[in-house]
């Protein structure tokens, strides 16, 4: 059984000490660290944050021979366990990593934990030693005695991450599972009750939609959730996701109504939970045993993710926590964010899911003109086969059940998929579904949404989206260009991105959507920008239809009685 001892060498310096101890090593044994994190799909090498290797067997040093940037040989006699320590640089404060400063402590496996070749099958053991005083800890992974731990196996002992320190923590039973909710950096308003209390909600409202009144996979469930001055995310794990927000995303004691800071909270609060099943369990047949030292690929990332993104504000909805209207206004983000983006037309959701490895969390300046979004796209397609199912007298909860009983919670292919939709939906839906996951053209999303009763309006843009500009803050005039839309006008006006905007029309601007007071509808106008450290002059032709952000509206008194019926059968009453 590999055993594994963790203990804090330097919080100043962000060190924590790993030594792995190996009672029945190979003659030649491979160690290796996972250049990934399962949920988060880029090569993150965390190999570079290894230092100070070193390995005995007795009182014999035991030489580590290098075999590639990720995994080391040590050539044993086999008559003694294998002590392997090293030192790993922790300062990844997002959840995909490792984390470690005087104040809290926090760490993936995939970042810490050698993997020892020829034992993944075997029981992994964890003791946590040294922590400060008045450091606490939390984690899924089962505890054996105090501060030990053990998983049945390496794919599980890397999928429990770990937070120490001081924090908040609160419990909650729903549907048969306990569920402690861990907040580390909250403000002293932070409301606990009110998070324990609409996270119960969730939760129940989940583990009744996929078992009924029958047993969810796990016993206890945890929430790790960090706050800062500013941050957002989540991965999920199969018994514990960890999560990270702002501090102003939090309830407040003796706040009322939810701000939409919260209920963003609460959203990702039920997407990392619906994951539990959704990628966890039900799976592509490649995450069945992912190649932890290169990419994993799948073409299915719009149905885990995007799919998963469609349930998270619908249980907000259902809930009660959110009411029709907003719930139509959290449905136009992605709607709005997949409409922006001149890459839909360029890449499939298929594609893009299997490219994720290296252009969805490898964004920059051109991606919104060469890729979609698996997260959005995939949330509308959702949406879409919903809608379609209702129109039958079925729904999508339908699908998902049976593609979760069908495969007993286990691997899934995209024919699955297609099979279930069919069956409840007809052959119809099968050939929508491939036009649109493979295909490029504009999703039917207005005829669709207008047959349930619900309508959309198009309100006027600001001037830079008008014209196909993405804009952030510039170090001189305070407006620079941060993307340039793909056919836009201001890509035919030659903008590029850096570009610093200093005046319209010889007019200074502090904010470009100032010039509106003096432009005139459909007007072309120049635009003075410094680009290089030289001043050039742009020349900008107004589009005569302007690109408009979309809003959602209910359309009660324009709603035939098919509409409403379907309407309600898909929202509520």
């Amino acid at each position: 059984m590999p055993d594994y001892r963790v203990e804090i060498e330097d919080a100043q310096a962000h060190l924590f000490r790993v030594t792995l101890t190996l009672p029945r090593p190979a003659a030649e044994q491979v160690l290796s660290l996972p250049v990934w994190v399962p949920g988060s799909y880029l090569v993150r090498e965390f190999s570079r944050h290894l230092s100070a290797l070193s390995a005995r067997q007795g009182q014999r040093d035991v030489a580590l021979v290098q075999r590639d940037k990720t995994s080391w040989v040590a050539a044993c006699d086999g008559r003694a366990a294998l002590v392997v320590s090293y030192l790993v640089y922790a300062f990844d404060s997002s959840v995909r990593g490792a984390f470690l400063d005087a104040e809290r402590g926090f760490f993936n496996g995939s970042s810490l934990f050698l993997h020892a070749e020829g034992h993944e099958a075997e029981s992994h053991r964890l003791t946590l030693a040294g922590l400060p005083a008045g450091w606490q800890l939390a984690t899924a992974m089962p505890q054996r005695s105090a501060r030990r731990f053990e998983a049945a196996d390496y794919g599980e002992f890397i999928d429990h991450p770990f937070a120490l320190g001081r924090f908040w923590r609160g419990r909650f039973e729903a549907g048969g599972v306990e569920h402690e909710f861990v907040v580390g950096g909250a403000w002293p308003s932070f409301d606990g009750e009110r998070l324990l209390a609409d996270a119960r909600r969730l939760c129940a409202a989940q583990i009744r939609f996929w078992h009924g009144r029958g047993k969810p996979p796990f016993k206890r469930y945890v929430f790790l959730l960090q706050v800062a001055d500013d941050g957002y995310g989540g991965l999920e794990h199969r018994a514990s996701t960890a999560l990270t927000a702002s501090r102003r995303d939090l309830p407040r004691a003796g706040g009322a109504e939810a701000g939409d800071a919260y209920v963003g909270l609460l959203g990702l609060i039920s997407h990392e939970y619906f994951h539990a099943w959704n990628v966890k369990r039900l799976m592509p047949h490649e995450f069945v045993a992912p190649k932890l030292a290169r990419e994993t690929y799948s073409s299915l990332l719009w149905f885990f993710e995007g799919f998963t993104s469609y349930y998270d504000d619908l249980f907000l909805l259902r809930t009660g926590l959110v009411d029709r209207a907003r719930y139509l206004r959290l449905l136009a983000k992605p709607l709005n964010a997949v409409l922006g983006a001149p890459g839909r037309r360029v890449q499939s959701v298929a594609e893009a899911s299997f490219d994720a490895w290296i252009k969805h969390y490898r964004g920059d300046e051109n991606t919104v003109n060469a890729t979609v979004s698996y997260y959005n796209k995939g949330a509308l397609v959702a949406l879409l086969c919903d809608l379609a199912l209702h129109a039958n007298g079925r729904s999508l909860d339908d699908v998902m059940r049976r593609l979760w009983q069908r495969s007993a919670g286990g691997a899934i292919g995209e024919t699955d998929i297609a099979d279930a939709l069919a069956e409840a939906g007809g052959a119809a839906l099968r050939r929508d579904l491939r036009d649109w996951v493979h295909g490029t053209a504009e999703l039917p999303l207005a005829a669709r949404l207008a047959r349930a009763g619900v309508s959309w309006r198009e309100e006027p843009a600001p001037l830079a989206a008008q014209l196909g500009l993405k804009l952030s803050e510039g170090p001189v005039s305070g407006v620079q260009v941060r993307q340039v839309l793909r056919g836009s006008a201001a890509e035919q006006a030659g903008f590029a991105v850096g570009d610093e905007l200093l005046a319209v029309d010889g007019w200074r601007i502090r904010r470009l959507e100032e010039a509106r007071q003096w432009l005139a509808a459909g007007q072309a106008f120049d635009v003075l920008a410094v680009r290089d450290q030289r001043l050039r002059t742009l020349r900008v032709a107004p589009p005569a239809a302007a690109a408009a952000p979309t809003r959602l509206l209910l359309a009660d008194e324009q709603a035939d009685a098919p509409a409403l019926a379907l309407r309600r059968a898909w929202l509520g009453s």
